[in-house]
């Protein structure tokens, strides 16, 4: 096979690694930054696109508690979830025209274009790394998918010295993916809720959602 259309082990593992650090950076922290800005300089059409973005990337956050578990599960959510963050922050036909409008030299409209195309390109990233390795869909052993596991793995060894410190409780991995499937039963509840009554009714304008 020809070595243009395949990554070797380590080129993966610095991109999947890329991957994290751009969703850190820019699923997570710039969106938090930008929907505080929003709320203080009364920008509502951001501040209704951030608060629903927030509502939707929570899918993230339980495919990392599905991953520090060991559960495959998480690697079809992890998948799945940065394609409906993406979706989330273009749906919109009144939000999108209201952003568009906004003077390009208003550090906050600014700063919101380059985060929705970030966001645009981590998507792509995500899920050509997902596609690449698609057989951590079927099974969780392996090198490439212990590299999607990595970082969630860490992240739950940092949870569970944060809670023997402070509750002197221990924090399991059964206990991870416990509360990753109620939290994700919870979320499956309210998009349903969403896509039943809120779509038919307001389509594509911000509404309630």
């Amino acid at each position: 096979m020809n070595e243009i259309f395949f990554l070797t082990e380590p080129q993966f593992q610095i991109l999947v690694w890329l991957s994290y650090r751009i969703a850190a950076t820019f699923a997570f922290g710039l969106p938090l930054f930008l929907l505080i800005w929003a709320k203080i300089s009364n920008f509502s059409s951001i501040d209704r696109l951030l608060s629903i973005y927030w509502k939707v990337s929570s899918l993230y956050a339980i495919n990392l508690l599905f991953l520090s578990g060991e559960s495959q599960l998480g690697q079809l959510i992890s998948l799945i979830a940065p394609i409906i963050m993406f979706s989330s922050i273009w749906f919109w036909f009144d939000l999108n025209e209201e952003i568009d409008e906004m003077p390009i030299y208003k550090p906050i409209a600014l700063t919101t274009r380059i985060w929705r195309w970030t966001i645009s390109f981590w998507t792509i990233l995500n899920t050509g790394l997902h596609i690449f390795s698609w057989r951590c869909l079927n099974s969780i052993k392996g090198n490439y998918c212990d590299t999607w596991r990595e970082i969630p793995y860490n992240s739950f060894i940092t949870t569970k010295s944060i809670v023997k410190f402070v509750l002197d409780g221990n924090w399991t991995t059964g206990l991870a993916t416990f509360f990753a499937y109620l939290a994700l039963i919870l979320y499956l509840i309210g998009l349903l809720q969403w896509l039943i009554i809120q779509l038919p009714k307001n389509g594509r304008f911000a509404g309630k959602f």
